[in-house]
């Protein structure tokens, strides 16, 4: 009797199929058929199939296996609208695994019937190559296009190619004769504003003229990309890894990632750089490539109907769009697996490195910086780094960690201060204000003006007797008896030490500046800081270790890795930040002082918060995201954190086959739950299952629509069997297609560190909480989040989002 009941709710049905016919990136619910015990201290155990049966510390679910079955077996056809979400919810990663199997099972099936399904077939499984192939090729080709914009649109500020007025100011100097070795930037072709506007090249009304039309240019830009992205796109302002982190764990925002947010995004984002503004276009470019990844999930139906097949494509997307901003696809790769993702099969690792591959591979054949190489500040080191350097790298590690630890206080500071206030109630005018004082302030300062990328090339470039850059102003002893090529041995000439103290003034500036830049209403990415190195040979430290003569020092090589340090620092990467930037200057022997410093940043800024950037932008917007990198060491149980409280009314709940529709519609209206659990009656409160607040009301408004005689009064019934009506009763309404007859349990002795990594691991929305198989309450993803807020002495109400 008791195997026939196990039958009837699905148990048995297709148990041992439904896990060994599943694709090999399905395994993230394997074990979510069987009863799983979780005295084991092995995260692994929680995914296996064959985990033992425990004491009070089981949980005992159907989940995966049942649920695949019961989606569509009883229904004569499947109601539109059922198994979606509605915006700002949470996905159910269980439900949409079962589906996915059971798709992927129906199409097994049906392929030996004929070409045409062996087809469908075949078009099925090569769907996910596809895809992730069109969104390298769209990333590319976009990150390509906003490059040559931008850096045409920065130089506008300054001037303009008459010869060509597409071309910006190296490339309107480049088939010019009449450029000379020290001025190889002006040309005739070239002509500034003052130029053109008052008609002198020099002098101090040229430069007040030229200063006034930087200062204009720089305020449209940031006007027009600020106007745009309120208008059009209030969605493509920030950096977008928020946003994104939070959805690929499961999170619905609707628009997004859509083709509005890609288009605004990619203009303004071009705006934003031109504009001058302390930011840079890494990470809103990973944004762009995901808003490709979404677009195109949506052409194949695998994707498009299936909310956690299309988190596999995101992940893909994330990982081109590190590869074209850094033009580094393995560590594009690695900053999707450890930065941003929070399911990664095996399969998706493949496809996320074919995507970035493809991407890097279209970067390159745009070509968009003219050197042959993915980004502007490509780089490359020959000389060996030494042992005492290792120091100084640590230096600059400490370095990296306190202003990480600095910059996320004082920007989540001001961001909390701009979201309670007036003052973020004039997204406009705050850029206007930050744009106005970022021109007034750079102009004057040669490093100021240049942008990001720019900067950063002028600082990691080694000097060489080809560099005309201040920073390599060293003296030349015309009285030697041989011309010296080596930098080292010649003293510094006044351009090295102006170019020192201009530096350290465009630091404090790029520092303020950026605090108050990241988070503004355009597109803005992380400015990377970099450090600059100076030494002479003569001082004690390097006697020892440095022969007269020879190359000893890199300055370019401190620089990278002050940067490395420094983004470290606030954003907690580890081995994804090494890899980029060891793509970047292509160097294996810098691997070792790339990871002591940004090893060291990382501990340094974890003494002052364990929180990156990105984590505090989650928590200050109250997204509903459990990190797995949190460490839950209270000892709580599952009854402590369970609603119903002994103070709250009892738990909305839906019986089995005693309520009418007008019943269950009118607790949809009293009510704002997402769900109700059904059991047996009110009397013995036994768990039957859980129906979805969407899944109801869509499932109730279908049947008054095609189903005669249900009306108000009709009895709702969740069982397999309609129990016996009197013959005037109205027609009943079966909704046991919607319901969720296993849904996952825990008993109220459950530790809550336990409950925790079930809601990680399993990407769940609710739990439900049993005593000896009577419902007791239910936690919610949100619950968990407010218990963890209470123990870590925050308001839980400050950090929900509303």
């Amino acid at each position: 009797m008791e195997s026939e009941q196990l039958f009837h709710r699905g148990y048995y049905r297709n148990s041992y199929n439904s896990i060994t016919s599943a694709s090999s990136d399905e395994e993230l619910l394997d074990g979510a058929g069987v009863i799983m015990d979780f005295q084991t201290s092995e995260d692994d155990n929680l995914l296996d199939g064959d985990a033992s049966i425990g004491t009070h510390y089981t949980m005992t679910n159907g989940g995966s296996i049942n649920s695949s079955t019961h989606l569509l077996d009883l229904l004569d056809e499947p109601i539109p609208g059922v198994g979606t979400y509605d915006d700002f919810h949470t996905i159910d990663w269980v439900r949409e695994k079962c589906k996915d199997r059971e798709r992927h099972r129906r199409i097994n099936s049906k392929k030996k019937e004929s070409a045409w399904e062996m087809t469908k077939s075949l078009y099925d499984a090569w769907s996910g190559w596809l895809v992730v192939t069109l969104t390298g090729l769209a990333s590319g080709a976009l990150a390509g296009l906003i490059d040559i914009a931008a850096d045409w649109m920065t130089d506008l500020k300054e001037g303009i190619c008459l010869s060509a007025l597409w071309f910006n100011h190296e490339q309107c100097c480049w088939g010019s004769n009449e450029t000379t070795f020290e001025e190889r930037d002006k040309c005739p072709q070239w002509k500034t504003w003052a130029e053109l506007i008052i008609g002198q090249a020099e002098g101090p009304g040229s430069y007040i003229m030229n200063y006034i039309m930087y200062i204009f240019w720089a305020l449209s830009f940031a006007f027009l990309a600020v106007c745009l992205v309120k208008v059009f796109a209030p969605y493509a302002c920030g950096s977008g890894i928020p946003e994104i982190k939070t959805i690929l764990s499961g999170f619905i925002i609707r628009g997004y990632l859509g083709k509005w947010t890609l288009m605004i995004k990619t203009i303004t984002l071009v705006l934003a750089v031109a504009s001058g503004l302390s930011l840079g276009k890494e990470g809103p470019l990973v944004h762009v490539a995901c808003c490709c990844g979404n677009i195109f999930s949506y052409l194949f139906p695998k994707y498009s109907t299936n909310e956690a097949k299309k988190r596999e494509v995101l992940s893909a997307a994330s990982a081109a769009g590190v590869s074209v901003a850094f033009g580094a696809p393995i560590g594009g790769v690695l900053f999707s697996l450890e930065e941003v993702s929070y399911y990664f099969p095996l399969k998706t690792l493949w496809r996320s490195f074919f995507a970035a591959l493809v991407a890097a591979f279209v970067l390159r054949s745009i070509n968009p910086f003219g050197n042959s190489r993915l980004v502007l500040f490509y780089v490359e080191y020959h000389t060996p780094w030494y042992l005492f350097e290792l120091l100084p790298f640590i230096l600059l590690g400490v370095f990296g960690g306190l202003w990480g630890a600095f910059f996320i206080r004082a920007n989540i500071a001001w961001c909390r201060r701009r979201k309670s206030t007036k003052f973020g109630k004039y997204p406009v005018l705050e850029v206007i204000i930050v744009a106005a004082i970022t021109a007034v302030i750079a102009f004057p300062n040669p490093y100021t003006r240049l942008n990001t990328s720019e900067l950063i090339k002028e600082l990691f470039t080694d000097c060489g007797p080809l560099e005309s850059s201040s920073l390599c102003d060293y003296r030349n002893d015309m009285n030697a008896s041989k011309i010296v090529d080596d930098i080292p041995d010649r003293p510094a000439g006044t351009g090295v030490y102006s170019a020192i103290w201009q530096l350290c003034l465009a630091l404090i500036f790029k520092i303020i500046m950026t605090v108050f830049t990241f988070g503004i209403k355009v597109p803005s990415g992380l400015f990377i800081p970099s450090m600059l190195a100076y030494y002479h040979h003569d001082w004690f430290i390097f006697k020892e270790w440095c022969e007269v003569g020879a190359d000893c020092i890199t300055p370019g090589l401190y620089a990278m890795v002050g940067a490395a340090a420094c983004l470290g620092g606030v954003t907690r990467m580890t081995v994804s930040l090494v890899v980029i930037v060891f793509e970047l200057t292509g160097g294996l022997e810098y691997i070792v002082p790339l990871m002591a410093a940004v090893m060291t940043s990382k501990w340094v800024g974890d003494a002052f918060g364990r929180e990156g950037i990105y984590e505090a932008h989650i928590r200050l917007n109250g997204y509903p995201f459990l990190d797995a990198k949190e460490e839950f060491t209270h000892t709580t149980l599952a009854a402590d954190v369970m609603r119903p409280r002994r103070s709250d009314p009892p738990l909305a709940v839906l019986t089995q086959d005693n309520m009418t529709v007008e019943d269950i519609e009118n607790l949809i209206n009293e009510t704002s739950y997402n769900g109700f659990p059904v059991i047996m009656s009110k009397e013995s409160q036994r768990l039957v299952g859980f129906a979805l607040r969407r899944d109801l009301t869509i499932a109730i408004e279908s049947a008054r629509k095609k189903q005669e005689g249900i009306v108000g009064s009709s009895r709702v019934c969740f069982a397999q069997h309609t129990p016996s009506l009197p013959a005037e009763s109205p027609r009943p309404l079966k909704l046991r297609s919607i319901l969720d007859m296993s849904p996952f349990t825990v008993t109220d002795h459950t530790p809550m560190e336990i409950v925790v990594d079930i809601f990680r691991k399993l990407g769940l929305r609710q739990c439900l909480v049993t005593h000896n198989g009577r419902l007791l309450g239910i936690i919610t993803k949100k619950d968990i989040l407010r218990h963890m807020a209470q123990t870590a002495n925050q308001d839980p109400a400050s950090i929900m989002f509303n």
